[in-house]
């Protein structure tokens, strides 16, 4: 009894603290977990050898280790972003991947058309910054990827475009308040800006999250 009541809380604190990998185009740096919850995977310098992308038709694959999820992607103009306020205009996030909700668990990937977001600075040549919002339920993480935009680009042959699972994507409006924690370690600057896409849909359907979570166990502790 007491095996198997140990196996189930750590298949819970698992779940708790699952992830997600963006996998193309490539991140700043090394996949770093524990970092995964502040700007940019904790990483705040944007890199020297940028990875020249579709301006139009490009994709975006990752690995998801959470069954329920949703994802958005927003885009810095300038050189070096170093915190959310890098990724916003007028108040706003600029959305170059308006949010949505699907589910399944492993590898993913979906179509980008920059261009057609008619966001100020993202244009062919433009040196430019995708940072992924990912939340499972527990929280939300990030991971950015340093892009040189073309027009004459196109995804290499090497990059496989597969999705584990055949769940359709659901779009729905959110806000997003990143914690004054995820900013860049340097704490140039924090952001209360709030950004929700235009796309009218049902509220997302959070899993439980970590201080549910916490109840559970407590509760499970107390019978043994």
């Amino acid at each position: 009894m007491r095996v198997a009541t140990a196996a189930f809380i750590s298949g819970l604190l698992t779940v708790a603290s699952a992830h997600f990998q963006l996998q193309y185009p490539p991140p700043r740096g090394v996949f770093v977990e524990d970092k995964e919850p502040t700007f940019c995977d904790g990483y705040a310098t944007a890199v020297s050898n940028r990875t020249v992308f579709p301006t139009n038709g490009g994709i975006v694959s990752l690995h998801s280790e959470h069954v329920h999820w949703t994802l958005g992607g927003i885009i810095a103009t300038v050189q070096n972003p170093t915190s959310f306020d890098n990724f916003s205009s007028g108040g706003q996030f600029q959305f170059v991947m308006p949010f949505f909700q699907t589910s399944g668990e492993g590898d993913f990937c979906f179509p980008v058309d920059f261009g057609a977001q008619n966001v100020t600075g993202v244009k062919n040549g433009a040196n430019v910054t995708l940072q992924l919002i990912y939340d499972g339920g527990d929280g939300q993480l990030y991971q950015c990827a340093d892009l040189t935009l073309s027009d004459s680009a196109s995804v290499p042959q090497s990059v496989s475009c597969t999705n584990s699972t055949n769940a359709a994507t659901t779009p729905f409006s959110t806000s997003v308040n990143p914690d004054p924690t995820s900013t860049s370690p340097s704490g140039t600057s924090s952001s209360t800006s709030t950004a929700t896409s235009t796309t009218n849909a049902a509220p997302m359907n959070v899993a439980v999250g970590f201080s549910g979570l916490a109840g559970i166990v407590g509760a499970i502790v107390a019978l043994l």
